[in-house]
C-alpha cells in the first residue's frame, strides 16, 4: 500500500499524479508531445495534466500509463520516501554510484556514498584506513557513520560497501530502518565496468581474478537476497534500472 495522507485535497492529488506522469516521461528521454499521441490526448490536455491542472478519467490515465510503459499505480502513488534511507548493496561495479545519484536526483533528495562519509570522519583514505588499522577498524567506523546518517532522519538514497553485509551490526540496522535494494549483475559485468572505470586492482597480480570474484560474488549474495527488493542491472540501462526502482518501491 501506498503511505498516503488519507484526506487530501483534489489539488495535492492532481499534483502529485503530474508529478509521477513527468517522472515517469523523463526517465525515458520522450517528449511531452510524443507521448501525448502515443495515448490519445492533446498535447494542451497533456501539458495541464503534468501541470497537476488535469482532472483525468482513469480511462484516459490507464492510456497514459500504456504510452510509456508503466503501471498506473506507479503514476497515482509515488514513492514516500520521507523519514527512509533506500539503501543500495551489492558488488562492486553494481552500479550503485551510478544509479544511486540518478535516483536520488528523480526523488529530489541527498545521494550519499557512505565511504566518503567513513573517509572524512576518519580523515583518511579508504587506503589509508586499511593500511594503519585494518578492516576491522573500518566496521567500526562503517558502522558508526551508519548510525549517525540515519539517527539523522535524512531522506537519502545511499550507497553501501559491497562488504556492509558481513558487518552484523551494520546490516541489522539497515534491514531495520532502511529500504534496502540490491543490484544484482552476472560477475563479468562487474568485472568490466571495474575495469572500464580504470580501476585495474581487481586484476593486478592475479592470475584468475575472475574464480575470485565469483568465489566472492557467492559468498554474498545470500546475505544480499535478504534486501526488500532485487533489481537486476545486467543489459539495463541506468534509466531502466531507477525506473524499476522507483515503480518497485511505489507499492
Amino acid at each position: 500500500m501506498c503511505n498516503i495522507v488519507p484526506i487530501m485535497s483534489d489539488i495535492k492529488i492532481l499534483q502529485g499524479l503530474g508529478e509521477g506522469v513527468r517522472e515517469a516521461r523523463l526517465s525515458q528521454g520522450r517528449t511531452a508531445k510524443e507521448v501525448a499521441q502515443s495515448a490519445g490526448l492533446s498535447s494542451r490536455f497533456y501539458a495541464q495534466l503534468e501541470a497537476g491542472q488535469a482532472n483525468i478519467s482513469i480511462l484516459r490515465l490507464h492510456a497514459v500509463a500504456e504510452a510509456l510503459g508503466v503501471l498506473v499505480s506507479s503514476l497515482l502513488c509515488p514513492v514516500d520516501t520521507a523519514g527512509k534511507v533506500v539503501a543500495l548493496l551489492g558488488i562492486r561495479g553494481a552500479g550503485k554510484s551510478t544509479v544511486g545519484a540518478a535516483l536520488a536526483s528523480r526523488w529530489e533528495i541527498d545521494f550519499i556514498e557512505l565511504d566518503v562519509r567513513i573517509e572524512q570522519r576518519a580523515g583518511l583514505s579508504l587506503s589509508e584506513i586499511f593500511t594503519l588499522y585494518g578492516e576491522e577498524y573500518y566496521r567500526r567506523m562503517e558502522s558508526l557513520c551508519l548510525e549517525e546518517l540515519l539517527d539523522s532522519q535524512t531522506q537519502a538514497v545511499v550507497a553501501l560497501s559491497g562488504g556492509v553485509v558481513h558487518n552484523p551490526d551494520a546490516f541489522a540496522r539497515i534491514q531495520g530502518s532502511c529500504r534496502s535494494v540490491w543490484l544484482k549483475a552476472r560477475p563479468d559485468d562487474y568485472m568490466k565496468r571495474v575495469l572500464e572505470q580504470g580501476d585495474y586492482r581487481p586484476v593486478a597480480n592475479r592470475e584468475d581474478a575472475m574464480a575470485e570474484l565469483k568465489t566472492l560474488v557467492a559468498k554474498r549474495e545470500p546475505l544480499y537476497t535478504k534486501a526488500d527488493l532485487v533489481v537486476d542491472t545486467s543489459e539495463r540501462t541506468c534509466s531502466e534500472v531507477v525506473s524499476a526502482i522507483a515503480e518497485k518501491l511505489s507499492g
